[in-house]
């Protein structure tokens, strides 16, 4: 009978036995290995929030910041494989090999980890200051190429997202707008406001479109391969003058590698029958986020296609922290 009960438990995201245990029957944590206000957060706690519905067991977000991601990855990898340590991550979780040394990035994404779900991306928003005078991304690239090395970028220091992103940007369109590293996403985003810098890649579309409403930055494209449904009059950077250009935030769950793969099913079960819900899918979409939720092999098969994408952007625009 119990065994018969599973598929229904799963379902609705209730606890399922394991040997004697009941998982979860205490706190679970969400390791977050950047600050807060970013996509990664943002995804954290939407999913932490919906987690601790379903469970009926606190899911706590601990946000450990530091080297594009590396401490807070590695502080997973290193936790016990029981589900009470999960990790969510973004892109620098497969770039950070090509941008670090080998000595400063003791982590695989492929082997030390087991996926759990790719569980929703996010275009990314380019943004500039107002003084600039440009409307469109062709007129920045004609812009930039006029004053090489004039025009600065905010960002969250090396092999981050908007870094990636943005030298995306000169690699596609052939120019260099130079980078500014800040540590955190509000910091960046405010030196764009105040003009301190002139670019600006959001990677939460719904945290800059109010600035943009208010005229305080201007929107000139988003990163997907189609117009966003919260701000459809803004149009992708492909059309916009930059062909070939495709940047989406995604953000996948995963846990320590010998994590028992029953328990990463269980995981992924619930998460897939929290979006069954339409009162979810809307909480998601009315902050600008496409949920996704893939199988654990999807997850794996996506984060190997993005190892091989990557590398060979980071090898063509020479991107090294060390």
């Amino acid at each position: 009978m119990r065994n018969a009960l599973l598929p229904v438990l799963a379902l609705f995201g209730a606890s399922v036995c394991f040997g004697a245990e009941v998982y979860p029957s205490k706190t679970v944590r969400v390791i977050v290995p950047y600050g807060p206000a970013g996509s990664v957060d943002l995804v954290a706690r939407l999913f932490a929030d919906d987690l601790t519905k379903a469970w009926r067991q606190q899911v706590v977000v601990d946000n450990r910041l530091g080297a594009s991601g590396i401490i807070g990855t590695e502080l997973a990898k290193a936790a016990a494989p029981d589900g009470y340590t999960l990790l969510v991550n973004t892109l620098p979780f497969v770039t950070n090999q090509f941008a670090y040394g080998k000595s400063e990035v003791r982590y695989d994404p492929i082997t030390d980890f087991a996926p759990i779900s790719v569980v929703s991306s996010i275009d990314a928003l380019l943004v500039v200051h107002p003084s600039l005078p440009v409307r469109t991304v062709g007129e920045l690239v004609a812009l930039a190429k006029s004053k090489p090395g004039e025009l600065n970028y905010a960002t969250l220091g090396p092999g981050t997202n908007p870094h990636i992103c943005s030298e995306l940007l000169n690699l596609l369109g052939k120019i260099n707008i130079t980078a500014v590293p800040y540590k955190l996403t509000g910091t960046a985003l405010a030196s764009t406001i105040s003009g301190e810098n002139q670019v600006f890649f959001s990677m939460t579309i719904s945290d800059v479109l109010p600035l943009v409403q208010a005229k305080r930055l201007r929107a000139l494209g988003v990163g997907g391969l189609k117009r966003s449904p919260i701000a459809p009059q803004i149009p992708t950077l492909a059309e916009s003058g930059l062909p070939g250009f495709e940047f989406t935030s995604w953000h996948v769950f995963v846990a320590p590698a010998a994590t028992p793969r029953a328990l990463i099913k269980q995981i992924n079960d619930t998460m897939r029958s929290s979006l069954r819900r339409p009162e979810t899918v809307q909480k998601w979409r009315e902050r600008g986020v496409e949920l996704v939720v893939t199988t654990p092999d999807e997850a794996a098969a996506h984060l190997k296609k993005e190892v091989l994408k990557w590398r060979v952007v980071f090898k063509e625009r020479g991107i090294k922290v060390r």
